[in-house]
């Protein structure tokens, strides 16, 4: 349901559709709240405005929380980025070479966020990767493979599963592969810096 309803035809429609859910007819409605049938047709039609009395044996004969009668009536509308399996833009960039793979899968600037979401593939075992270096807090999720990977001074191990989160100014990336493909999830964000 959406907000572009008034709230009685909102709750009308709620009502209706907790009722018909409850596979109860307006009859046997009637019966357990002690209104007539008249009024929960109109009260399901938005044609009067309930009172709260109404509303809550309404609520106790359907079986439907009265909390939970308008929970969704004001949900804000949301704004998402949706990108399909294999469509994210593909992105060329430094150390990108045949068998390595950046698909940038959605990004936000401006406002209070700021950050890239990052699909990399890599295939090649005997590639030799440069160190990367950048802005922001960085965070690396294998989901296939795996691989060696360096972070300054420090090396580690990442097989399925496993997370590594660290400061993008200090130079990183993969030191060697395993298994291959290679495939991770990197999440840049670079709010306050």
């Amino acid at each position: 349901m959406d907000k572009k309803f008034g709230l009685d035809e909102f709750i009308g429609l709620t009502i209706r559709a907790a009722r018909k859910a409850a596979d109860l007819k307006i009859v046997d409605v009637c019966q357990m709240s002690g209104i007539s049938q008249g009024m929960i047709s109109k009260i399901e039609n938005a044609q009067v405005s309930p009172s709260l009395d109404s509303l809550n044996r309404l609520c106790d004969a359907i079986g439907l929380p009265i909390s939970q009668l308008l929970n969704k009536y004001d949900r804000p509308e949301g704004d998402a980025q949706f990108t399909k399996s294999g469509e994210g833009l593909e992105v060329v960039r430094r150390g990108t070479n045949k068998g390595h793979e950046y698909r940038l899968l959605n990004y936000q600037r401006g406002g209070t966020r700021n950050f890239e979401l990052f699909l990399v593939i890599m295939n090649d075992l005997a590639e030799v990767f440069p160190s990367f270096s950048h802005p922001g807090e960085e965070s690396v999720y294998v989901t296939e493979g795996s691989l060696t990977y360096r972070h300054g001074n420090h090396i580690y191990r990442l097989e399925v599963g496993d997370s590594l989160t660290f400061e993008g100014d200090v130079p990183h990336g993969p030191e060697q592969l395993h298994s291959v493909p290679v495939k991770l999830l990197s999440f840049i964000n670079y709010s306050g810096h």
